[in-house]
C-alpha cells in the first residue's frame, strides 16, 4: 500500500505532461469564435471541441470543459457532439475589453487544464482625419501634408496620404511613420502648376474614413523664402518719413511677390504693419513716425495670388529716427511761500515729463526762468536741471514763472505758469475706491463753479515721498469727474489723496480723503500694557499698529479676558482710542488678556497678557497705611510725652527734691548737733518723698521763737528735756517747695494719747523751680511722728526753715521777730535732701 501510495503522484505527473505536451493536446482541442475583432459592446460567441481519442489519458474518464476569460472564468453549455467529439458553446452578450484572450480548459483529477485558446479584439471603425493641410518647400519642393486623426479607434489602423492626377496617372502618396500625422510627398510624384486632388485614408478591422479631398496646385500652397533687409534711413531730414531697402530670397527670384512689413518701438505694446509693398521693387518709403525714437523692423512676403503662404518675418533690423527740439506744453503744478525778512517768494515747481510724441527724442534737461525768451537775449535762467521739479527763490510778487524742455535738437516754446492764489472754491464731495491691486479710481463732485482742469495728488503715509512727477496727476477736462491714478500704486498701503479745482484767476481749496487698493488683516496686533489694576478694575493701553502694518483701515480693536474657570468675554473698543478699561473683574483672581486688531478683511490677534487683581484697592490701602501711620505717630507722642512733659511725667513719676541738699539741711540746733542720724533699711512709699523729718521739742520752761531765740513769754505746754524721735524717709525723687504746719491731734484709736501726726502736700513743680510741700504736724513727747492722707484744718503757718523767710516775708529783716502766741512753736523741725527753697 505504500508503494502504492508512493506511486499516485508520479502518475500524476506524468499524465500532466503528456496532456501539456505538444502533440498531447493540439490536436485533440480546436477553439472557433464568431469574429475575432468585434465592435466594442457587442455580442462574442465561441465553440470549444474536444476529441476524447486524440487527448491522452482521457479515454477512461468523462471529460469537462470550462471557459475562461483571460483569468476570469465564465459559464458555457456543453453536449456531446458527432464522432465521440465533447463540444462546449459560450456567448458572451457584451463585450467591454479591448483586448483578451478566451480559454478552453479541461477538468482533469481536479485540476484545469488549458487546451484551446482565441484572440478577440474589439474597438471602433477609424474615425474620419480633418484638418488637412499641405505647404510646398521651394528649397526641395517636397510637399508636406499634416493632419489630425480624430477618436482613437482601439484597433490597429493604416493611415496613408494619397495624392491623384500626379505624374504616374494613378493613386500614390506617402505613409506616415510611427504615430506621426504628418508625412511628405516627394516633388517625383508632383506635378507644380497643375491641380491635384490630396487626402487622407484610415483603416482597420471594422471600416475606413478618409479625410475631405483637398484639390490644390502645389505651387499655390508654397512657402517662400524670407527677404533680407539691407538699409534704412531717414527722408528728408525734419520729416516723419524713412527709406527702406531690401532683397528677395534666391528662390523666389522669379515669382511676383507681395510683401509687409512691421515695426514697432519697445515701449510699445503691438507692432505696426505696412501692406502693399511690392517686392521686386526692393525699395519703399514709409511716413509717422516719432522723431528720436527706436524702431524694430521686420519683413515677410507670398506670391501675388495670394494663394500660397507667407514666408517667416525677416531678421529684425533697429533703427533710431533723427531728433526734432520737443513741441507741446508741459503740465506744471506748483506750491509758493512768503518766507524770510525780505520778503522773497519760495517756490517749489513740479512738472511732468513731455509725452513721447512731444519729446521728439531723448529730453536733456529743463529751464526755468522769470521773463519770457525774446530773441535779442536769453532770461536769466533761475533754474536747470534734469529732474522734473525745482525749488527757486523769486522777488514777492511774482505771479509767472516760464518752463522749457531741451533736447540735442533745440528747446521747447516756454510753457506760462501762472502763480495762481489757493482760494477758490473746493470740490462738493470727494471719494476713492479701488481699481485693482496697483490703482484706484478717484471720483468727485463738480464744484458749482466751473472748473478749467483738476490736480490730482497722492502720497503714501508714513512713506518717503518720491519725485514729484510720481505723486500728482493733471485732468485737464474740466468736465471730468473722475480719474484713474496709478503711478506708486501698491496693494495693502494707505494713500492721502487730495484734489484741486484750478479756475481762471485762482486755485480751489483742496478736498482730502484716504484709500486702499487692497485690503487684508493687520500685519500683527498691538501689545497690550496693564496702567493700572484693583480689586475689579484693570485698565490697558497700546500703541497703535503702524500705518504700513495695518494693510488696511482699522475698523475695531476688541479685547477678550478669561480667568482660569469662567467663559472668555469680549468688548469692542473704537480704533480712534488706545486704553480700556476693565471692569467687575474678581478680586485676587488671575486674568488672561490678548487684543485683536481688525480690518474689513479680517483681523489678527496679539500676544497674551496676564495679570492679577489685587485684595484691596488703593483708597483701602492709602487708609490702612494712614491708620496705622496715625497709630505710630500718636505712640511716638505719648513717647516724647512722657519723656519731655514734666506735667505727664510728675502725675505718673512724680519727682521730689532731696532735702539734704537744700540750705535748710544745713541748719541744725544746738540740741541736735550731737545726735546721729537714724538711717531706715527699707524705703517706705507715699505721695511724697522725704529725705528727712526731725520734731525737736522746746527745752522745759522755754518758749521759742520762730528765729530759734526765746520768747517773751511762754507757751502753755512743756516739753520734755530730751529729743523725740525723728521720721527719715529716702528716695530719689527731690521735694518740692512750700510751708510746713502741725497742729495736735487726737489717736485715731480712741486713746485720747497725743502723737506725732504730720502730712505733707506736694502742690507741683514746673521746670527747674520747685514748691516745697506743706506739712501739718501735731507732736506729743512719746509718739513719733505720722503721715496722714487728710488734710489738717489747722495748719501752723508760722513755721519756717532755715535759709528761707517765713510766709509773707521779704527776706530782708521786715518780718516780726516772734511768731503769733496762739501757735506752739516746733524747737526745731529738719528737712534734708532739699537743694533750694524758696517763697
Amino acid at each position: 500500500m505504500a508503494r502504492r501510495s508512493a506511486g499516485t503522484p508520479f502518475l500524476l505527473r506524468l499524465s500532466l505532461l503528456l496532456l501539456l505536451c505538444p502533440g498531447g493536446t493540439l490536436g485533440c482541442a480546436s477553439v472557433a469564435v464568431g469574429s475575432p475583432v468585434v465592435p466594442l459592446g457587442s455580442a462574442v460567441t465561441a465553440s470549444c471541441t474536444i476529441r476524447s481519442e486524440l487527448c491522452r489519458g482521457l479515454e477512461q474518464g468523462k471529460v469537462r470543459i470550462a471557459w475562461m476569460l483571460d483569468n476570469e472564468p465564465v459559464a458555457g453549455s456543453q453536449r456531446r457532439g458527432p464522432g465521440g467529439t465533447e463540444v462546449s458553446n459560450l456567448t458572451l452578450p457584451q463585450f467591454n475589453r479591448t483586448q483578451a484572450k478566451l480559454w478552453c480548459c479541461v477538468e482533469w483529477n481536479g485540476t484545469k487544464q488549458r487546451v484551446g485558446m482565441a484572440e478577440i479584439r474589439a474597438g471602433y471603425p477609424p474615425a474620419k482625419p480633418f484638418n488637412l493641410s499641405c505647404i510646398l518647400n521651394l528649397s526641395d519642393y517636397g510637399l508636406t501634408c499634416q493632419w489630425e486623426q480624430g477618436a482613437d479607434s482601439h484597433l490597429p489602423t493604416s493611415v496613408m496620404l494619397k495624392c491623384a492626377g500626379s505624374r504616374a496617372q494613378a493613386v500614390t502618396g506617402c505613409t506616415p511613420q510611427g504615430s506621426h500625422r504628418r508625412c511628405t510627398v516627394p516633388r517625383r510624384l508632383l506635378q507644380l502648376y497643375r491641380q491635384m486632388e490630396i487626402w487622407v485614408s484610415a483603416a482597420n478591422a471594422l471600416g475606413t474614413a478618409e479625410s475631405e479631398h483637398l484639390c490644390i496646385d502645389p505651387m499655390d500652397v508654397a512657402k517662400l523664402d524670407p527677404p533680407a533687409l539691407q538699409s534704412i534711413q531717414s527722408i528728408p531730414f525734419q520729416t516723419d518719413c524713412i527709406a527702406l531697402a531690401w532683397k528677395v530670397a534666391q528662390s523666389n527670384a522669379h515669382m511676383e511677390l507681395q510683401c509687409e512689413l512691421r515695426y514697432r518701438a519697445p515701449e510699445d505694446p503691438a507692432w505696426a504693419l505696412v501692406t502693399g509693398i511690392v517686392g521686386q521693387a526692393g525699395t519703399t518709403q514709409c511716413c509717422g513716425f516719432l522723431f528720436g525714437t527706436q524702431y524694430h523692423f521686420q519683413m515677410r512676403c507670398q506670391r501675388s495670388s495670394a494663394r500660397g503662404y507667407w514666408s517667416e518675418w525677416s531678421l529684425g533690423r533697429n533703427y533710431t529716427t533723427h531728433e526734432k527740439a520737443p513741441t507741446g506744453k508741459l503740465d506744471a503744478w506748483w506750491s509758493a511761500r512768503l518766507a524770510g525778512a525780505g520778503g522773497r517768494l519760495e517756490v517749489q515747481l513740479c512738472w511732468k515729463p513731455p509725452q513721447r510724441r512731444e519729446a521728439n527724442g531723448r529730453v536733456l534737461g529743463y529751464r526755468v526762468t522769470l521773463s519770457p525768451r525774446r530773441r535779442s537775449r536769453d532770461p536769466p535762467t533761475v533754474c536747470n536741471t534734469t529732474h522734473t521739479q525745482c525749488n527757486f527763490s523769486a522777488p514777492a510778487g511774482t505771479r509767472k514763472v516760464y518752463l522749457s524742455a531741451y533736447n540735442a535738437a533745440g528747446e521747447s516754446a516756454a510753457t506760462e505758469v501762472i502763480l495762481l492764489e489757493r482760494k477758490g472754491q473746493p470740490l462738493a464731495g470727494l471719494r476713492a475706491v479701488p481699481g485693482g491691486e496697483r490703482s484706484l479710481w478717484v471720483r468727485w463732485e463738480a464744484p458749482a463753479a466751473p472748473a478749467a482742469a483738476y490736480v490730482l495728488e497722492w502720497q503714501r503715509v508714513s512713506s518717503e515721498p518720491g519725485r514729484c512727477s510720481t505723486c500728482w496727476q493733471m485732468e485737464r477736462d474740466g468736465a471730468a469727474t473722475a480719474a484713474l491714478i496709478q503711478d506708486g500704486i501698491e496693494p495693502f498701503q494707505r494713500y492721502n489723496i487730495s484734489v484741486y479745482p484750478l479756475y481762471k484767476d485762482a486755485i480751489g481749496v483742496p478736498v482730502h480723503t484716504a484709500a486702499y487698493s487692497k485690503q487684508k488683516a493687520p500685519s500683527y496686533a498691538p501689545k497690550l500694557h496693564l496702567k493700572s489694576i484693583s480689586k475689579s478694575n484693570a485698565e490697558l493701553c497700546w500703541d497703535p499698529v503702524p500705518v504700513e502694518m495695518q494693510n488696511g483701515f482699522i475698523t475695531s480693536y476688541t479685547i477678550f479676558w478669561a480667568n482660569s474657570t469662567a467663559d472668555m468675554s469680549s468688548a469692542t473698543v473704537n480704533p480712534s482710542l488706545s486704553s480700556f478699561v476693565i471692569r467687575e473683574l474678581k478680586p485676587s483672581t488671575l486674568y488672561k488678556v490678548h487684543i485683536m486688531a481688525s480690518t474689513a478683511a479680517g483681523g489678527t490677534n496679539g500676544t497674551s497678557l496676564t495679570l492679577v487683581t489685587m485684595v484691596l484697592d488703593d483708597i483701602e490701602i492709602q487708609f490702612l497705611f494712614l491708620t496705622l501711620g496715625l497709630i505710630f505717630v500718636l505712640l511716638i507722642l505719648l513717647l516724647i510725652c512722657f519723656q519731655k512733659n514734666g506735667r505727664v511725667k510728675q502725675q505718673f513719676w512724680p519727682s521730689v527734691p532731696d532735702p539734704a541738699n537744700s540750705s535748710l539741711g544745713k541748719w541744725v540746733p544746738a540740741e541736735l548737733q550731737q545726735e546721729p542720724l537714724q538711717v531706715p533699711g527699707v524705703r517706705e512709699p507715699g505721695l511724697a518723698t522725704i529725705s528727712t523729718v526731725t520734731v525737736l521739742e522746746k527745752a522745759a520752761g522755754k518758749q521759742l521763737s520762730a528765729w530759734g531765740k526765746e520768747p517773751a513769754t511762754e507757751t502753755t505746754g512743756t516739753f520734755p528735756a530730751l529729743p523725740q524721735p525723728y521720721v527719715r524717709q529716702e528716695g530719689p525723687g527731690t521735694l518740692g517747695r512750700g510751708w510746713a504746719a502741725a497742729e495736735p491731734c487726737q489717736d485715731p484709736g480712741g486713746s485720747g494719747e497725743t502723737v506725732q501726726y504730720a502730712r505733707v502736700v506736694g502742690d507741683g513743680y514746673k521746670g527747674q523751680q520747685h514748691t516745697l510741700p506743706r506739712l501739718y504736724l501735731r507732736s506729743s513727747s512719746t509718739q513719733p511722728l505720722l503721715l496722714d492722707p487728710s488734710p489738717s484744718p489747722k495748719p501752723y503757718e508760722n513755721l519756717w526753715f532755715h535759709g528761707a523767710a517765713p510766709h509773707g516775708c521779704p527776706g530782708d529783716g521786715g518780718c516780726p521777730e516772734e511768731p503769733p502766741a496762739t501757735f506752739p512753736l516746733l524747737q526745731g523741725l529738719r528737712i534734708s535732701g532739699a537743694e533750694e527753697l524758696h517763697d
